[in-house]
This record gives C-alpha cells, sequence and structure tokens, in this order.
C-alpha cells in the first residue's frame, strides 16, 4: 500500500507538485509558456486550455455530483505526507488527474515532441493524488481517462493540423538571393502592432534588399509599379512585409511581371502566411538565400459594380451574404476564446440577424445565408473550412448554408454544435475550377477579409501560380538548426 511507504525528500516535493495543480493553475502557466511561441507550440497551449475546461466540467459538473465516493482516510497517512486542507468534494474521479490528462493529450495531438516533457510531469501530478492520500487509485484512472478523452474528442470541432504547412510542388527556378540582393520589399509598418516597426530589423537581416515603406496618398501596388518602372536592372523577386491586404496587393503585381514573391509575415493574423508555413524572419531569409519555394494559386473575381468591371485577386478567400460579419466577430474574439469557440459564437450571432440572399449558383437560383468562396481546398470537409491543406490544387472551395430549408438557422447551429454540419441538409459544398453566381439585387463583396464593393454577377476563376519562397523544412542545412516546433521569431509576441 502506498501509506506503507518510507519517508523520503519526494514526499514534499509531491504535496508542492500536487498544490500547484490546483484550479489547473499548473497547466495554464505552461499554456502561457507555449503561447509565447508561434505555430505548432501556440495552438498546443490553446488546445490544451480548452480540453482542461471540457474535463472540469465533465468531471466537476456531472461525475462527482453522480457518484458521491468517500475519499480515503487521511488519518492512515504519515502527517508528513498528507494534503492539509484535505478536499471535501467526492473522490470519484480526479479532478487533478483529468486536467492533466487533457492537457498532456491535447499537447501530443499538436507536438508530440514537446508532450515527451508534459506527460511525465501530467502522469506525476496524478500519482501526487494517491501519495498524498487524498484519492483512490481508481479515481485517478478514470479521471485520466476522461480527460484524455475531452481531449481526443477537441477533435472533432478543432481539426489537428498535422504539419506547420499546406502541401505545395517545389519549384526549383527561383533564383537565390544571399542577404536579399535583387529583392524588393514593400514594408507596410502600421500592419500587426501598431507598436512595432519591422523596418528596421528586416532591413538587418536583408541588407541588400531595397525596401519601400507604404505610404498614405499610394496605394503600395501602384508605389511598387513605378518602382519597378524606374529601375534599369530588373528585379529578381517582389517581397511583401505585412497583413494579408498589403500581401495580396503585392501578389497581384509578381503575378503580372512574373516574378517570385517573397512574404514577411507581419500582419495581425497572417493567414495567407501561416498556411504558406512562414512564421518568422529567420525562414525568410533561409529560404531566399538557397533559393527554395512552392508553387501557390492566385484567385481572381471578376465583377460589376458602378464603376464597371472590376477582377480582384484573392490569396485566401471571398465571401457574400453574412458572412464578413461572421469573419469579423470571429477574428474580434478568437484571441480570447480560441478559433472554434469564436467562430461559434459568432455563426449564432450572425444568424440571428441575418437576412437570406438569393443566388444564382451555376444556373440554380436558392437563397443562402452566405457564400464561402476559398482558394484552394480547406480543411476539413464538411466542417468549419480551418486552414488549407494544398495550395496548388487549382480548385475553389465553395461552401454555403442553405436559407430555404424550414428552422435551417437552428439546424445549422445545432449541427456546428454537434460537429455535424456536414451531414446536415442545410449544408453544400463543392470544389470546383470557376464558378459563376448572379444575384437579383447587389451584395456586398469580401475578400480576404475586407469588402470591396457590391454585385449581380461575380465570376471567381485562378487568375495564375506564382512561386512563393518557403524553406525546404527536408533540407539537412535546415533540418537541425530550425524544426517547426522549435521556431524562434523575432517579431514582438
Amino acid at each position: 500500500m502506498v501509506a506503507d511507504l518510507p519517508p523520503t525528500p519526494i514526499d514534499a516535493g509531491l504535496l508542492r507538485l500536487t498544490g500547484s495543480a490546483d484550479h489547473g493553475m499548473l497547466w495554464l502557466g505552461t499554456a502561457a509558456l507555449l503561447a509565447t511561441r508561434k505555430g505548432t507550440l501556440r495552438r498546443a497551449g490553446m488546445r490544451g486550455v480548452v480540453s482542461i475546461a471540457g474535463a472540469s466540467l465533465l468531471v466537476n459538473g456531472v461525475l462527482k455530483p453522480l457518484v458521491a465516493r468517500r475519499r480515503p482516510a487521511a488519518d492512515l497517512l504519515p502527517e508528513h505526507r498528507r494534503l492539509v486542507p484535505a478536499p471535501l468534494s467526492s473522490s470519484f474521479p480526479s479532478g487533478h488527474s483529468a486536467s492533466a490528462a487533457a492537457f498532456a493529450t491535447a499537447v501530443a495531438l499538436e507536438s508530440p515532441r514537446t508532450a515527451m516533457i508534459v506527460a511525465p510531469l501530467a502522469a506525476t501530478v496524478a500519482y501526487s493524488r494517491v501519495h498524498t492520500g487524498v484519492h483512490w487509485s481508481s479515481d485517478v484512472l478514470v479521471g485520466a481517462v476522461v480527460g484524455a478523452g475531452v481531449a481526443l474528442a477537441t477533435r472533432r470541432w478543432w481539426p489537428v493540423r498535422e504539419s506547420d504547412e499546406a502541401r505545395a510542388r517545389s519549384v526549383h527556378e527561383v533564383p537565390a538571393m544571399v542577404d536579399g540582393k535583387g529583392l524588393v520589399v514593400v514594408v507596410n509598418p502600421v500592419s500587426g502592432d501598431a507598436k512595432y516597426d519591422p523596418t528596421d530589423d528586416i532591413a538587418a537581416a536583408l541588407p541588400a534588399a531595397v525596401l519601400l515603406r507604404t505610404r498614405p496618398d499610394l496605394d503600395g501596388a501602384d508605389q511598387l509599379e513605378q518602382f519597378l518602372a524606374e529601375q534599369a536592372e530588373p528585379m529578381l523577386a517582389l517581397g511583401v512585409a505585412g497583413g494579408d491586404g498589403t500581401v495580396g496587393s503585392v501578389a497581384a503585381v509578381a503575378l503580372r511581371h512574373g516574378l517570385p514573391l517573397v512574404v514577411i509575415p507581419t500582419g495581425t493574423l497572417n493567414h495567407f502566411a501561416r498556411d504558406l508555413g512562414v512564421y518568422d524572419l529567420i525562414e525568410v531569409v533561409d529560404a531566399t538565400g538557397a533559393g527554395e519555394a512552392v508553387a501557390v494559386d492566385i484567385a481572381q473575381v471578376e465583377f460589376d459594380d458602378e464603376s464597371g468591371t472590376r477582377i480582384k485577386n484573392l490569396i485566401n478567400t471571398a465571401s457574400l451574404g453574412t458572412y464578413p460579419e461572421l469573419v469579423r466577430l470571429r477574428e474580434h474574439w478568437e484571441k480570447r476564446w480560441g478559433k472554434w469557440p469564436a467562430f461559434a459564437a459568432a455563426l449564432v450571432v450572425t444568424l440571428r440577424n441575418a437576412e437570406p440572399i438569393e443566388i444564382c449558383l451555376d444556373g440554380r437560383w436558392q437563397r443562402v445565408w452566405f457564400l464561402f468562396i476559398g482558394n484552394g481546398p480547406y480543411h476539413p470537409r464538411g466542417a468549419v473550412p480551418a486552414f488549407r491543406d494544398r495550395l496548388d490544387s487549382g480548385l475553389l472551395d465553395v461552401r454555403w448554408v442553405r436559407a430555404d430549408v424550414r428552422w435551417s438557422r437552428t439546424r445549422a447551429i445545432v449541427a456546428l454544435a454537434l460537429a455535424a454540419i456536414g451531414n446536415s441538409k442545410v449544408y453544400g459544398e463543392r470544389r470546383l475550377p470557376e464558378l459563376r453566381v448572379h444575384l437579383p439585387s447587389p451584395e456586398a463583396l469580401a475578400t480576404d477579409g475586407e469588402v470591396v464593393g457590391s454585385a449581380t454577377r461575380l465570376r471567381f476563376s485562378m487568375a495564375g501560380r506564382l512561386a512563393v519562397y518557403r524553406r525546404d523544412e527536408s533540407n539537412p542545412l535546415w533540418a537541425d538548426r530550425f524544426r517547426p516546433h522549435n521556431r524562434r521569431s523575432p517579431w514582438p509576441s
């Protein structure tokens, strides 16, 4: 029996460890530490917090009230191992074990290497509940199973991103630009953190590159076109440091001139850079210096408005109906709640206040709440689009929620809550090389998160394919120095 173990210095350490895990504080602190790193580690911390919340709710709100089990007798333990004050709630199951297993499992889903550190700590916390005499071993075992199960269940609503970068064909014909020689970079200093100007860091990392800071009186794309027209020697590549809006405008120029693109993520959300797999300036320096790039599709939408026919490129998504408002609310809330909870809340609020629109989708009229068009296939299928898994498919990802089905809003919300939206009659999804949409009256069109105009006739298609610099993680030159789970970013958190 555990009560018969001889005293050791470990006893005091286990008491302190089990106390540090009260109310999940040990795991919340670990999650905060993981959140200081972008990419995989940040997602691991966020998933861990969500899993702890779910496990705690299930254990403390459901299972403990149902099973009123008495805790082990504290007087059977020597005083130096007793937990003071002793918990008064039901012994079954162990909430500490549930939280520990939930956090460790969640971290393992996102970063197996990090879980090799977290899992032993979680196992020690679970054991400490028996060692300090506040739980039976069966309490700990069931608590761990419940916690791990909750963490695994999060995959239904929040898909695990198996790689930090979407798949794309490698392009071997791009020039290597040591120190950025032959590269011109458009820098938008007002993107992202208002207190941070990345110009000096970029100049230090790419000393031979030409930097163009955007001006408030001139569009960044026009400024770049003017610069290119004045150059006697052609540039080898175009670069951009900013958010998705700035990236999209420079990508359009690169497509027109047939030049490869360099993306430096300095915006707020950096959706395009995250799908591309470029998280920091170190990776940009590596990729441009070695001449490593991948093929990336750029989509476009052609539409008529008051000023005539317009063509707008899109690097991420476009939308009609209530989707622009849904995205705005989700982005406003996701830093506090996480992406899926923020999306779910935004969907409820948006659908409650929404008005349906009529669209003619490939010759068939139907009423929908919104229409989503992705530049490339988004993952997962039959669910909330979370991220792209391929960048060079040549296809549009088209999704919509029908408004011509009885109780469509309620059914959509319930299906989303049950992670079954893909099997609901109110949801539609197709992947197409081209899409034509007709509307009976002008509706707002949003591309890459910004409303760009109103239209009644729209044609979505592929504008072309760009070579975009991305470090080849299989290159032995980088494999040991910079692994995806160990990335260090110069940008302020």
